[in-house]
């Protein structure tokens, strides 16, 4: 039995659309050609890689495993295709990114990532920590750059940059007279309305790790699904907020929001690249993971 290249297509195709129909539209083949193509593969590996759910085509555990070998090939091919070739029909990247890398590392990564590799090709997708880290299971994203930790079975993480977090307020929040004779306590923490993440959010999860430990409670004033919405939140008052450097750094030299001298020790997490565990990194993913730990994401 030989496996083609238009069957492994197909089969990733039907994989990420549900259906022959639907696939066969991505890769521009009629649905009876899809439905052999797939028919063709299965008859091959002599097992069923769907389950049949009414109208939809659902992965079960077998195609879930060959899934990410046909990609590894697929991607192998069109490596090979772009280096005899000159860049030609590029295969877009696909990169996720939870939201604080998303919104303010990541475009500044990608500008020079294009600037060195203009040719490239590049697809971002843009949720929170858990999301983002589903999608890479599935086989969804090539990579992603998330800033809370993995608690999928089927991805990897390692270690991607340091991002330091800040307690932040507005210029005339009341807690700043606790201030007045040096730093900010625990007390007078603990019974501030502090603007938080949605839970999935990285962001909350670590804010949480290094707050509770301290303050032993966090008084949950509003809670919003991204981080400018707490900037603005914070900004006009409505509670402190615990957000990246990177996300605050302009308005603070604005002094449109401050940053709270406290007893708490430095915040630092680690923000995380993750991939599949059975999914090797095609060329293009490689040189973009490379230029991203040596770039300055701003």
């Amino acid at each position: 039995m030989k496996i083609t290249l238009r069957q492994l297509a197909v089969f990733a195709a039907v994989a990420d659309t549900g259906s022959t129909a639907a696939a066969g539209e991505r890769i521009a083949l009629s649905q009876s050609a899809t439905s052999a193509a797939l028919n063709e593969l299965e008859a091959g590996l002599e097992t069923r890689l769907f389950d049949r759910v009414g109208t939809r085509l659902v992965l079960n555990e077998l195609g879930r495993a060959a899934l990410a070998r046909a990609r590894t090939v697929l991607d192998g091919a069109a490596d090979l295709e772009r280096e005899f070739h000159g860049g030609a029909a590029l295969t877009p990247l696909r990169v996720g990114a939870s939201t604080t890398i998303g919104n303010y590392l990541l475009p500044g990564l990608i500008a020079s990532y294009l600037a060195e590799y203009p040719q490239a090709r590049v697809d971002v997708r843009v949720e929170n920590t858990a999301h983002i880290v589903g999608a890479v299971a599935r086989l969804e994203l090539d990579l992603a750059f998330v800033e809370g930790p993995s608690h999928e079975a089927e991805v990897v993480a390692q270690p991607w940059r340091e991002d330091e977090l800040v307690i932040v307020a507005a210029p005339g929040h009341p807690v700043l007279a606790a201030a007045a004779s040096g730093r900010i306590g625990v007390a007078a923490l603990r019974e501030q309305a502090w603007l938080l993440r949605e839970p999935g959010s990285g962001t909350r999860e670590v804010v949480e790790q290094a707050l509770l430990p301290h303050l032993k409670r966090l008084n949950e004033g509003l809670r919003f699904g991204g981080t400018e919405a707490i900037k603005r939140a914070a900004a006009h008052g409505l509670g402190l907020a615990c957000l990246s450097v990177a996300a605050v750094g302009d308005w603070l030299a604005q002094g449109r929001l401050v940053q709270l001298p406290t007893t708490l020790p430095r915040i630092v997490r680690p923000l995380w690249l993750v991939q599949h565990r059975s999914k090797a990194l095609s060329g293009g993913a490689q040189a973009f993971v490379a230029h991203g730990r040596v770039a300055t994401p701003d």
